[in-house]
């Protein structure tokens, strides 16, 4: 669904369209996240969620330079870990070689709570099973919105999306996102590098329309605010939370605004191919410019927390140069063609080379006594498991962490105890401890795993290793 964003303020407001105005919709103009910044010493933590389709085959994980025993116990899935800076990297993790002090390549986290299958739509980020894209099927606040309310931000949580749903050819403007603010609420993404570029930065791009979007909303808040009068009860309840929004989306414009030298400074240049949607633009350009539209508003300080949809079953990857029998995401998935593997290995190669220029980026930008990375969680994840259909019983991750993270993980590859079995960890459990890390005291964030409730094994809480 493409939202014009002006014409949906105008007809939400006169009440002439069916979209509730309702906090989610503060998140399709990015209304700020309010809350208490969980922070030592001023500087927000920041975390970047990249989530993959197709799952992450295990093997493909694995060290090169393992010992025999040390690969034996990686089929067989046994716990134990190595450090990597004694070890080769797979092929399409090497462009990350120089910040081996900073991965963890981690095994043994299971997504059962989230299901398997094409899709697991907001369950890969609120740890439940989501089915469909249905509002009644989000339970509560995704992972990414909750750590954004822990590092407010003007822009609060940012969600960007290459996927294309089934039955599209192409995606641009503003759409459904699969993040969640809410429980039965949806995020809103940015579906193309330009339209994120033209929203996050338009403070400086144009002050006209920022002004001209100030008067609007003051003239909407003047006409919900008339609407109080004589009203109570729960009709009075939800027009007061309609003013409350446009003055929230007023107040994080201000905020913008006043960020606008800092903006300026690191601004990003897109090229022209991405005008218009980008409908000519390469798959390779297109991560590219979303790369760089993450490290501006990240430096920006426009928001601390970005959840990115890097593909979907239905994205093209034709443009790949070296997809030559111009296969499908979904295909290679089902291992047609011959070359599913490689291609695998393919995509993930160019999946680390955005995560490379995020790294070297941040590491170059000084915050505090060091970089913007020391202080940066990146998170590259599968949406559903280990393979095109799951099995949803692990879901390999490579995660990059700065100095000053709170986990105690880096320079590792870890591999849990596997699913079912005593000590294993779910991404409840996963979830948990990054919320735990970082300031929110939650005992359990997540559904329960019911092969760990059949089999008595204790599964609450966080993953009290990892934490530093």
């Amino acid at each position: 669904m493409l939202i014009n964003r002006r014409e949906l303020l105008k007809t939400t407001a006169l009440g002439t369209t069916t979209l509730a105005f309702t906090p989610s919709f503060n998140y399709l103009l990015a209304a700020p996240a309010s809350a208490v910044p969980a922070r030592d010493s001023g500087v927000p933590h920041r975390f970047v969620f990249i989530r993959k389709s197709n799952g992450n085959l295990p093997f493909q994980f694995a060290l090169p330079s393992f010992s025999a025993e040390e690969a034996k116990m990686d089929k067989e899935k046994q716990a134990f870990e190595v450090s990597l800076d004694k070890h080769e990297l797979p092929e399409w993790l090497r462009g990350l070689d120089a910040h081996k002090q900073n991965m963890t390549v981690l095994h043994g986290i299971s997504m059962s709570v989230s299901g398997g299958g094409h899709y697991s739509y907001s369950g890969c980020m609120g740890a439940y099973k989501a089915g469909r894209d249905i509002l009644s099927n989000i339970k509560w606040a995704t992972v990414d919105f909750e750590l954004a309310k822990l590092f407010p931000s003007p822009f609060g949580h940012v969600e960007m999306s290459l996927a294309v749903p089934h039955g599209r050819e192409f995606r641009t403007g503003i759409v459904s996102g699969y993040s969640a603010p809410a429980a039965n609420q949806r995020n809103y993404c940015y579906a193309d590098p330009m339209t994120a570029y033209n929203e996050l930065f338009k403070s400086v791009l144009d002050q006209g329309m920022v002004a001209s979007d100030n008067t609007l909303l003051d003239y909407l808040r003047e006409e919900e605010s008339h609407r109080l009068q004589g009203l109570d009860g729960e009709e009075r309840v939800k027009i007061d939370n309609q003013v409350r929004a446009l003055e929230a989306i007023r107040e994080r414009n201000e905020k913008v605004t006043a960020l606008g030298e800092t903006i300026k400074k690191h601004l990003p240049k897109l090229d022209p191919i991405h005008d218009n949607g980008g409908r000519d633009a390469t798959l390779p350009s297109k991560m590219a410019a979303y790369t760089d539209v993450i490290v501006a508003a990240l430096v920006s300080g426009l928001t601390n927390v970005v959840t990115y949809t890097i593909d979907d079953l239905g994205t093209d990857i034709s443009t790949l140069p070296e997809n030559e029998e111009k296969t499908s995401i979904h295909a290679i998935g089902h291992g047609q063609g011959g070359r599913s593997d490689e291609m695998r290995s393919v995509m993930q190669t160019h999946h680390m080379r955005q995560v490379e220029t995020l790294v070297n980026k941040l590491k170059a930008v000084p915050e505090g006594n060091g970089t913007m990375f020391d202080n940066t969680t990146i998170i590259y994840m599968p949406e559903t498991g280990a393979g095109h259909h799951s099995p949803d019983t692990e879901a390999p991750m490579v995660i990059m962490s700065g100095k000053n993270s709170k986990l105690d993980l880096a320079g590792r590859y870890i591999r849990l105890p596997f699913h079912g079995t005593e000590g294993h960890k779910t991404l409840s459990n996963w979830y948990t401890t990054l919320l735990n890390a970082y300031g929110n005291p939650i005992k359990h964030y997540g559904d329960l795993d019911l092969t760990m409730q059949r089999n008595r094994l204790d599964q609450l809480g966080a993953i009290k290793r990892f934490l530093a």
